[in-house]
């Protein structure tokens, strides 16, 4: 708070004069502070850039010592100020693992547990350190530990059961599973001990797990689950007999038009219309209109196929197959009459006449020789092949409906990169990766494209080949040298083999090349590499390079910031600099001014009073001006107002030019007076 001025009385002198005392204005001030305002600027000056402290070079094994002794200080200074703070022995931990001190980490673990022992990410850090450094059985204590103390938290048993299971000692595992279902955790968890039984083919096991686990949540999604667990492993009596049990268990009072239309389906599959129809009665008798509205439409589904109606449902198909027929008659290229017709024989006949219906389908080869008009008939052989390998099974026939495909297309004048993707993808669904690279090598050899070339290595990436893709990736760029994604995405992957030479020479090279399609991204891509890499005089020369070719002001802003990023002030400054000398002249005005703009940005941050005075002068004025439309017919277009900079270099110019046009016309004007006389 501010105080008034002090009152005084009388002359103070060095003689016999009293000197009165001070008096205190004890008024509020003018303005005032309140508490919050204090806090926030506090808070604001802490937000304040502060440079990072020096790096510090130990070589000496006491000079180490001290360091260390004085990082612990640290760390226990701000347990100290704030114990409940679970970051700060996390990371006091994680110091003393990486400088190898591990019973340190440990203790530092310990005290935190004692602080708050329900700290889920204490554990999860501790047990994580001991598992890093093969430390299993204190790992196995540690999450003994855990779920003891905190048996409802599922992250713990999870982590405790993989890594039993890394461990391949699967009847710890098992016991640690069984532990866990005593506390009737969650549903995924008792699904997490299923899955791990059947991936060691214990299905008895599997079994007795999801007897308990149906009555711990009994849930009608649950009991059909373990039904269609007994169907999948062909325990036909065992499913049909957890059906039951399902409908005793519930009973009238809680039942659920799920549970029976998954028993009438079940017994549907089984071909036993019979049992499905007694079970869709018995439900339709027991429940309400209102609570099966599904249980309805899956009993009339059943009725047409297996019922008495099964007459006029043949009726129906008949007549809707004879009004596509005769759309086809008419039109034999109307291929969504031939994608009505297949879909409609597909749910309802015999695989033979799907397949002949399918021959007649793709012998009506497209007339027209363009790939818009072709579209529509290819899918006719994907949908065929589809058919081929998920419905009938057939997989000789499946790879007959490929070849006879890419027969039929026209390589030389277009192709479909999808029919030869899915060729090399069932290849390899049949585990024949030999098969597969055949596939797109042919496809590559006859019709490169892009997405051919992509496909062809993402497959060998997958395969861990990258020997073969280095060549994919050179065929890719002798067919289009141009393609600068490709250039990137092969230097990508020398980068993250980590050869960064290749890498560097793949850029090189790739700049060199007389017409690129898009070349900006390329640049960007290559000076990214370089930062990437701190080769800072790399990147310069890069720069210098690509301004050689193209004086773009955005070329320029980049080559500034990234040596004002690197600390390197004064030579950002006299960037700034040489691009304001390059774009000065009347067609690049506005480049100029973007340039200032960022120059002034860059002062603020970095420069000083004098730096930051001298680009302000440098700013243009802008100004509304007028100009003529220019039309084409040469008539009058009228005239129109636009905005225009005017610089201070170029405005004293023109004053000065200006002042010498003056002169001249005064100059002559004398003369012609002088010659009248």
């Amino acid at each position: 708070m501010s105080e008034a001025p002090h009152v005084k009385s009388g002359p103070t002198g060095t003689g016999g004069g009293k000197h009165v005392g001070k008096v205190k204005n004890k008024l509020p001030a003018p303005i005032q502070i309140t508490a919050e305002q204090l806090l926030r600027e506090a808070k604001e000056r802490q937000l304040e850039i502060v440079p990072p402290p020096p790096r510090q070079k130990i070589t000496d094994p006491t000079e180490l010592a001290e360091y260390r002794m004085r990082k612990r200080k640290q760390f226990e200074d701000n347990i100290r100020k704030n114990r409940a703070v679970m970051v700060n022995w996390i990371k006091y931990a994680r110091w003393e693992e990486e400088t190898q001190e591990y019973q340190r980490a440990r203790s530092v673990y310990e005290r935190a547990l004692d602080v708050d022992h329900r700290c889920v990410p204490i554990w999860l850090k501790y047990t994580e350190m001991e598992m890093r450094h093969k430390q299993v059985n204190h790992a196995r204590n540690l999450w003994d530990r855990a779920v003891t103390l905190m048996p409802r938290v599922s992250q713990f048993w999870y982590k405790y059961t993989y890594m039993e299971e890394m461990l391949e000692n699967v009847a710890g595992a098992r016991q640690v599973f069984e532990r866990w279902m005593e506390w009737e955790p969650e549903e995924q968890s008792w699904s997490s001990y299923i899955n791990m039984e059947l991936r060691y083919k214990e299905i008895d096991r599997a079994r007795n797990i999801y007897t308990k686990f149906v009555l711990v949540h009994p849930t009608v999604k649950n009991w059909i689950k373990f039904a269609k667990f007994e169907e999948k492993h062909g325990n036909i009596a065992g499913a049909r007999e957890v059906y039951e049990r399902a409908v005793d268990f519930f009973g009238e009072e809680y039942m659920e038009e799920g549970l029976f239309i998954g028993f009438a389906k079940f017994e549907e599959g089984q071909k036993e219309s019979e049992r499905a129809r007694a079970i869709y009665k018995y439900a339709l008798d027991k429940l309400t209109k209102e609570q099966c509205p599904d249980l309805f439409k899956s009993y009339s589904i059943f009725e047409k196929k297996f019922g008495d109606r099964r007459g006029i449902e043949d009726v129906i198909i008949n007549k809707r197959r004879f009004k596509y027929e005769t759309e086809i008659k008419q039109n034999p290229l109307n291929y969504d009459a031939w994608f009505d017709l297949l879909r409609l024989l597909e749910a309802d006949c015999s695989l033979e006449d799907v397949r002949d219906t399918y021959e007649r389908a793709i012998a009506n080869i497209p007339l027209v020789a363009s790939k818009k008009g072709w579209r529509r008939y290819i899918y006719l052989w994907i949908n065929y092949a589809l058919f081929e390998e998920l419905e009938a099974e057939d997989v000789d026939k499946t790879r007959q409906v490929y070849k006879a495909c890419l027969e039929v297309i026209p390589h030389k004048k277009f192709t479909f990169g999808k029919i030869w993707l899915m060729f090399a993808q069932f290849e390899i669904r049949q585990k024949d990766l030999n098969a597969a690279r055949k596939v797109l090598g042919t496809s590559i050899g006859k019709c490169p494209k892009p997405k051919l070339f992509k496909g062809y290595i993402d497959l060998e990436l997958q395969m861990r080949e990258f020997d073969r893709c280095r060549k994919i990736y050179e065929k890719f760029l002798e067919h289009d040298m141009s393609n600068c994604n490709t250039w990137m995405k092969f230097a990508e992957l020398e980068t993250i083999l980590g050869d960064t030479d290749r890498a560097r020479a793949i850029f090189n090279l790739a700049i060199q090349q007389p017409l690129l399609d898009m070349p900006e991204i390329l640049w960007k891509a290559y000076i990214d590499f370089e930062v990437e890499e701190e080769e800072h005089e790399r990147v310069r020369a890069l720069y210098q390079a690509l301004l050689q070719r193209t004086k773009h002001v955005k070329v320029w802003i980049s080559f500034a910031n990234f040596e004002a990023s690197i600390e390197h002030t004064k030579k950002a400054r006299e960037i700034y600099d040489e691009a304001d000398r390059s774009l000065q002249s009347e067609t690049q005005k506005e480049e100029r001014v973007l340039c200032l703009e960022a120059w002034r940005e860059f002062e603020t941050k970095h420069g000083t009073d004098e730096t930051q005075d001298a680009i302000k002068k440098k700013m243009p004025r802008r100004v509304k001006k007028r100009r003529k439309i220019d039309v084409e017919e040469g008539g009058e277009g009228g005239w129109e107002e636009y905005w225009d900079y005017i610089f201070p270099d170029t405005e004293a110019n023109s004053s000065n030019l200006k002042f010498l046009q003056m002169a001249k016309a005064w100059k002559k004007q004398q003369d012609d007076d002088d010659s009248d006389s």
